[in-house]
């Protein structure tokens, strides 16, 4: 291999395994549909980068099929251009999800699954160790803020972070030494078809767990896990479990708690991103670390307190005396109610404006009763146009399927377009934008706003 061209290179993972090579020294190229603020960094750090489903926008160094390999998602439809020219030419073709396992199968890997959760706990484990004697390498689900990177590498270390994706059964081609579940709600349906084959799929990734490993797993989960023999089984929860939070104490914009596990009590951990939620990923992420004798009481409440946060997961774009804007990637409903809840427990008393951008038709399709009951619990909510991502519309499905289930009295359906000037003539408290789509650009946009009215001289 000489060379490696990515098929959707913009996307999250694909972006981390681009860097990955990069850092090899090996030239890397690639296509995606929409340029981002992750592409550009892409071609900053020196990948070609192209937007164009043209053969001429491939290098011609990597049209030889001689020492090209080929990383490809399957978010990318089959008749993309450049993707099959490489299948017709007989190219080494590879998904993501393939390469990231060879990548890191002879590591001791922290694989972190779960329908939701995995990029802020992996994020906060390889930040742990990142922060200790030993590091990681680790391939993230997103930009951790202060590194301004998802990816982590380490000359030294013996151990891997990674988030261990169940779309189209990512997670199926990793080989965990720590496989760590976080949730099973049902997702992504239009590849599984029912919950009962989402959650084989999870069970089947619990069988890929190394003979000399572990699985840790969220208490209450409906998942029968069948892991080989000689794995030992952890549980963690919030309040029970082998690894659990205990004495957990909330205070202005601080959130602090004892983490409970198998060998006593680590007091007073503080969290650097004090959202409510957060109290159960720092639970999943450091009982993933001790379970390897990596983590020290220090060490627990250094890194703890100093996690900066992932991009879109809980990212405060304002926050002043009685108002903020926090953006969040929510994107299923569980994840949805769980963040309204955060944030109401973060400003008790203060009135929260919810608006929400749906991801995917499909998903929309089958959790239209589910979204709009989380959403109900908002003082007021907006929705915005649905983001389809890789999905063709389905007939009579789309943001108003949600809106006309919402029970909240002070409901709206806008474009995203019109979001920021809506907002600006709305006198809210707390603003919650949330969705796996592109509402958070319109989000910075509406705080930048804000803040240059603030402080300008007219304000």
């Amino acid at each position: 291999m000489k060379r490696v061209y990515f098929v959707g290179i913009g996307g999250i993972g694909m972006a981390a395994l681009a860097r990955y090579y990069m850092s090899k020294g090996l030239p890397v190229a690639g296509y995606d549909r929409t340029r981002s603020v992750l592409t550009d960094e892409l071609a900053a750090e020196g990948a070609t980068v192209s937007y164009s489903d043209s053969m001429d926008a491939v290098p011609v160094e990597f049209r030889d099929k001689e020492g090209t390999a080929v990383v490809y998602t399957p978010a990318v439809p089959a008749d993309n251009v450049p993707l099959s020219f490489f299948r017709d030419g007989g190219f080494e073709l590879n998904k993501r999800a393939r390469v990231l396992g060879l990548i890191t199968r002879d590591s001791k890997s922290r694989c972190f699954s779960g329908t939701h959760g995995k990029t802020t706990t992996s994020s906060m484990a390889a930040h742990v160790l990142h922060s200790g004697p030993v590091g990681c390498n680790a391939f993230l689900g997103g930009i951790l803020k202060g590194y301004n990177s998802n990816l982590m590498l380490s000359a030294t270390s013996p151990y891997s972070v990674v988030e261990a994706d169940e779309y189209d059964r990512s997670f199926h081609q990793l080989t965990p030494y720590i496989a760590v579940v976080n949730a099973t709600d049902p997702d992504h349906l239009d590849i599984y078809g029912t919950e009962e084959a989402y959650l084989e799929s999870f069970a089947h990734f619990t069988e890929l767990i190394r003979p000399d490993g572990y699985l840790l797993m969220r208490t209450g989960l409906k998942l029968v896990p069948r892991v080989p023999e000689g794995v030992k089984v952890y549980t963690f929860g919030r309040s029970d479990g082998d690894f659990h939070a205990a004495n957990v104490r909330t205070g202005e914009g601080t959130i602090v708690f004892d983490f409970v596990h198998p060998g006593g009590v680590i007091s007073d951990i503080e969290l650097g991103v004090p959202v409510d939620i957060n109290v159960d990923n720092a639970v999943s992420a450091l009982g993933a670390v001790w379970l390897t004798g990596t983590l020290t009481d220090d060490l627990a409440r250094e890194a703890m307190k100093s996690y900066p946060g992932v991009e879109r997961r809980f990212e405060f774009h304002l926050k002043e005396p009685g108002r903020a804007i926090i953006d969040d990637y929510a994107h299923h409903p569980d994840e949805l109610s769980k963040s309204i809840s955060s944030v109401r427990a973060l400003y008790p008393g203060k009135t929260l404006t919810v608006a929400f951008q749906p991801h995917l038709y499909s998903r929309t399709r089958d959790f239209a009763d589910e979204f709009a009951a989380a959403l109900s619990a908002a003082d007021e909510v907006i929705l915005v146009d649905l983001y389809p991502a890789r999905e063709e519309p389905i007939p009579g499905i789309s943001s108003k399927t949600i809106y006309d289930k919402v029970k909240c009295e002070k409901k709206s359906l806008i474009a995203k377009e019109d979001f920021v000037d809506t907002m600006k003539s709305r006198n809210f408290d707390i603003l919650l934008t949330v969705g796996a789509g592109n509402l958070n650009l319109f989000t910075a946009r509406l705080a930048a706003e804000l803040k240059t009215k603030t402080t300008s001289p007219q304000a």
